[in-house]
């Protein structure tokens, strides 16, 4: 891959939100920065009339830029998820929702919601020698249920990645931004959505504590909470800093 698909480039500031790098879109004439993840987006930067970006909320995508080509009717737009990271490795959460969502989003059978209930709590375990009163572990199912849930989140895997990473719609991310600072080191990577899902992409397995990983992606009950029944919610996590290791 060339720098149309993935750039990575290290910054002399780094960014503090979204609404900074709406900012540095809005004057991208001025912005080499923003110069840069232009031509990584396979613009002619000779050939741009203007650029306008927008913060969004309640979407996968956190910023939409809007790019008006010259002598073209139509105006391209790309969607941006931004990633903020403050550590060399870390989970960060990409999704979070009642198992109910899930079910409809992804026509999860009967079978597999009620193991799925049982993993995050909402159905109380079937036997006691469990290591959690409050719900059951993957490795706590017998072996035949562990292969039906193993096999159902393998065969829908695809799927699943898009929803939680990409999403639906028209606000879909097309590249996901990470920018980290660490200290008075910063840097940042821009990451085509396709590259994206194909890094944490994976086989699916158990993990060592009995949760379940898709690729490199986790899927775990989001507990804490107090106690509140928000802890029996599914989440999905993933290490956005991976992104600045991909070859290309």
């Amino acid at each position: 891959m060339n720098l149309v698909q993935k750039g990575s480039q290290t910054a002399r500031n780094g960014f503090k939100n979204e609404q900074e790098i709406c900012d540095k879109f809005n004057n991208w004439d001025t912005d080499n920065e923003v110069k840069q993840w232009l031509v990584i987006m396979n613009y002619d930067l000779t050939q741009i009339e203007y650029v306008k970006a927008f913060v969004l909320h309640g979407y996968k995508t956190d910023v939409n830029v809007q790019i008006q080509i010259k002598y073209k009717n139509s105006i391209d737009t790309e969607n941006i998820q931004v990633k903020l990271v403050s550590n060399k490795k870390g989970y960060n959460q990409v999704d979070k929702r009642w198992l109910s969502h899930y079910k409809e989003l992804w026509n999860i059978p009967e079978d597999i919601y009620y193991l799925l209930q049982l993993y995050t709590g909402e159905i109380q375990p079937y036997k006691d020698d469990v290591r959690d009163s409050r719900r059951m572990f993957i490795d706590e199912f017998t072996l035949q249920e562990q292969n039906k849930l193993l096999n159902w989140f393998e065969c829908n895997k695809t799927l699943i990645l898009s929803d939680i990473i990409r999403g639906r719609g028209i606000y879909s991310v097309e590249w996901v931004l990470v920018a980290q600072k660490i200290s008075n080191n910063a840097r940042w990577v821009l990451v085509n959505i396709n590259m994206v899902l194909q890094h944490y992409s994976g086989i699916v397995r158990m993990s060592p504590k009995g949760s379940i990983y898709i690729g490199n992606v986790t899927m775990q009950r989001k507990g804490g909470d107090n106690g509140r029944k928000t802890a029996n919610m599914l989440q999905f996590k993933l290490d956005p800093s991976e992104l600045f290791d991909l070859k290309y």
